[in-house]
């Protein structure tokens, strides 16, 4: 029991566990979001801006009741939500690219809670898991691969390598003094940001002056333990999600007959394909096994954890069902999103494959008026490696052990 414990201890303080699954969730809830804002744009007045239904006195009333977060609240001009706007689109921007990853994930969330809690009704119930999924990326070291971060490690010998890191938190660190001051941020949030804030500096200058010290060995293991227990909030996270959808689709009488998703597929709102909705709904034994396909699926999820190929099997089965919620009910960032939460439980062995082909691709890819680049191993010591994909990944038998301790294996 002691030794079971010991190891246990060792692997969530040793390393970073599931690094390609948090790669992916780090890219998937930031490529939803980037698609997101430029889709609305054009409207973003409306959503959550000036122009919008849910006034700037209304949002000033429910946040000084519920406290919740918006730098949108700090100013009323128009210029300031553009700023804000922008910065949104340029965080997630590069938490895709895995650029300076610390910084662009607080810069991100800062970005989500501010825009969704400025207009809180405005959203489909996929906002509700990348305002989540936001906060939790915060915690994760998510750009072990896949990221220019992870290519600068290996090139440069140091992800916090430049002078851009420390700009970008001097900078953040300004918005968080004048937040203090000004009175703006609560306690929670003062705590918080002061921590990310100081942390970071802490580590930065572990990381520059004593790489190999005793004080770098020390936050590295906080790091980890930061890590490991963001992704297990993350993978709970999702499974409540799915249990309580489930459970209380049971208590639905339509869902307990079978009709349940014949309602929607009657409604204009969420029939973008009229002929497609209309050709599902009048099949009355289709409409019964996708009602009762998705409330077992959504309950028998978590249990499946508990054997990796049944996991596998419902986890595909629970992507395509949300592509075909996107497609039939035109719900697509909806459908993103919770693909993108389910990207945790995906097994690392299919990732690393996807990885290698996406890295062979690219370097197909001819540079102009250069010579292609050669294809690309997923593991380090073999070909060279991309500019964009070309950090050496972790031992896969380091994800293959988180996958052990949190269901996400193959």
């Amino acid at each position: 029991m002691r030794s079971a414990l010991a190891r246990a201890v060792a692997k969530a303080t040793g390393q970073a566990l599931g690094p390609y699954q948090s790669a992916v969730v780090r890219i998937g809830f930031a490529a939803t979001w980037l698609f997101f804002l430029l889709r609305e744009f054009p409207h973003r007045h409306e959503l959550y801006g000036p122009d919008g239904p849910w006034s700037w006195q209304l949002a000033e009333r429910l946040i000084a009741s519920n406290r919740a977060f918006t730098v949108l609240m700090w100013s009323e001009s128009t210029l300031w939500f553009e700023t804000v706007y922008a910065l949104s689109l340029l965080a997630s921007v590069l938490l895709v690219l895995g650029w300076r990853t610390r910084a662009a994930s607080v810069l991100f969330m800062i970005g989500v809670l501010s825009l969704q809690n400025r207009s809180v009704f405005m959203g489909d119930g996929g906002d509700n898991v990348i305002h989540l999924m936001a906060v939790y990326l915060v915690l994760t070291r998510c750009a072990q691969v896949w990221s220019l971060d992870a290519r600068r490690a290996r090139l440069r010998g140091s992800a916090t390598a430049g002078a851009a890191g420390p700009v970008l938190w001097a900078v953040l660190g300004a918005g968080f003094a004048y937040g203090v001051l000004s009175g703006h941020l609560g306690a929670l949030w003062l705590v918080l940001f002061g921590t990310l804030w100081t942390g970071t500096a802490l580590w930065w200058l572990a990381d520059r002056y004593e790489p190999g010290g005793e004080r770098r060995a020390t936050l590295d293991v906080l790091a980890n333990l930061l890590h490991n227990a963001g992704m297990l909030v993350i993978t709970a996270e999702v499974c409540l999600i799915y249990a309580t959808a489930g459970w209380y689709k049971i208590q639905g009488s339509r869902w307990q007959d079978g009709t349940a998703l014949y309602y929607p597929l009657s409604l204009d709102y969420f029939t973008p394909w009229p002929w497609l909705s209309e050709l599902v709904a009048s099949s009355g034994v289709v409409v019964m096994l996708l009602t009762y396909g998705t409330v077992l699926v959504q309950v028998a999820f978590p249990f499946t954890l508990f054997n990796r190929r049944v996991k596998n099997v419902l986890l595909a089965v629970m992507m395509l069902e949300h592509a075909g919620i996107a497609v039939l009910l035109g719900l697509p960032f909806f459908s993103l999103a919770m693909i993108a939460a389910d990207a945790v439980f995906l097994p690392t062995g299919l990732l690393v494959w996807v990885g290698a082909r996406v890295a062979a691709a690219w370097g197909r890819v001819p540079l102009r008026g250069a010579a292609p680049r050669p294809a690309l191993s997923p593991f380090p010591g073999a070909a060279p490696r991309t500019p964009l994909l070309g950090a050496p990944p972790p031992d896969p038998r380091a994800s293959n052990a988180g996958e052990a301790a949190s269901g996400t294996g193959p």
